[in-house]
């Protein structure tokens, strides 16, 4: 077992903690290739009727991918190759972890108190059931580091009400716990203060009294409180305008013609982001509309690898998790330099790097 990676079996329910609290328990290759197989096992072990994920450390469940990992690797690395290599191993093993979350069947049950952006979405989206606290941050802030709203982003932000998924994905706003249970993100609203008699309950569920997926949300209602008054429910009819184009500069005209405070606020924000990371993006999200997750996991990963290969990748890094100075040189700098082959080079279909994932047919598990 991993230091960085706690697991136990309680009873009937698999516990899986993230354990690099210093770290904001942001997702490496590591525990990736640690939680595969002890979810696969739990899968097969009629014994296990639930699994519960949470994070250590009371400030995040998890902040994201170690992408910072996977763009000092590219630098360091850039004359063997093997940065190129662990770019590859780290989406890899991240879209295989997700993709069994997401085939799962059984109930999985996320335990989201705090910081829960980019990978954290993809270790609690794809489960049955998320338990979203007071204290939730939540946030796809991809375009701002020149990638995409990848893990399953390309899927379920388009299955958000209206045009919130393309305002989420592309601007990277944050989120609370109200916004979190108005987008069908949360399924529950739990005071954190009270999560760990959560997890007892469930521990001591009556498992033997119908399906698993029926105790579970049985045990979860008993807790479910009111989160509140969400504000971005209230933005929906502007976002739902704003957001519907099909090209960016449209949007910002739709933003410009709002002419609202929030509408000059939301297009600041898009000016910031990597132009490249906004084409790109929106592309994704449209093709997600019509397509199912798996398909969408393969498109998703060609794209980690034809975006974490540009200098934007490793500029963004820079800017906002290395320098933290926040001010990004994005090559191309605009969005009209962005043409539409560079758009359509990132989806194109990768030589001498197939990535087929395993065969889930008939496995998924509860879902909502």
């Amino acid at each position: 077992m991993s230091d960085d990676v706690l697991w136990e079996t309680r009873g009937a329910v698999g516990v899986v903690t993230l354990n690099r609290p210093k770290a904001l328990n942001a997702l490496s290759l590591d525990m990736c290739r640690v939680l595969l197989p002890r979810l696969e096992a739990w899968a097969a072990d009629p014994e296990v009727k639930a699994v519960v994920i949470r994070g250590a450390g009371g400030r995040a469940f998890c902040a994201g991918g170690d992408v910072r990992a996977v763009a000092a690797s590219v630098v360091d690395a850039a004359p063997t190759g093997s940065g190129e290599r662990l770019s590859r191993e780290f989406f890899r093993a991240e879209y295989t972890l997700n993709h069994r979350i997401h085939h799962l069947g059984k109930p999985y049950i996320s335990l989201v108190d705090g910081i829960c952006m980019g990978g954290g979405l993809g270790l609690s989206m794809h489960g049955s059931h998320r338990v979203v606290t007071e204290r939730l941050v939540l946030a796809m802030p991809e375009t701002a580091i020149g990638l995409f709203p990848d893990v399953g982003g390309g899927w379920f932000l388009p299955r958000f009400p209206g045009e919130s998924g393309t305002y989420l994905g592309l601007t990277g706003a944050r989120c609370n716990a109200a916004d979190a249970m108005w987008l069908g993100y949360g399924t529950h609203f739990v005071e954190s203060a009270r999560l760990e008699v959560v997890l007892d309950a469930l521990v001591d569920a009556p498992w033997g009294m119908g399906s698993a997926s029926a105790v579970v949300d049985q045990v979860l209602a008993d807790f479910h409180a009111d989160a509140g008054t969400s504000v971005l429910g209230t933005q929906h009819a502007a976002i739902d305008r704003c957001f519907a184009a099909e090209r960016v500069e449209d949007i910002q005209q739709a933003l410009e013609s709002e002419g609202s405070p929030w509408a000059q606020e939301t297009w600041a924000t898009l000016l910031r982001m990597c132009p490249t990371s906004l084409k790109v993006s929106l592309r994704q999200l449209r093709m997600g509309r019509t397509r199912g997750y798996d398909e969408m996991a393969l498109v998703e990963y060609r794209l980690s690898q034809a975006m974490t290969a540009r200098a934007d990748f490793r500029e963004g890094i820079r800017a906002v998790l290395v320098d933290k100075d926040n001010k990004p040189r994005w090559h191309p700098g605009t969005l009209g330099d962005v043409s539409e082959a560079d758009v359509e080079a990132c989806f194109a279909p990768l030589e001498g790097d197939p990535f087929v994932l395993p065969s889930r047919e008939g496995a998924r598990g509860p879902r909502r």
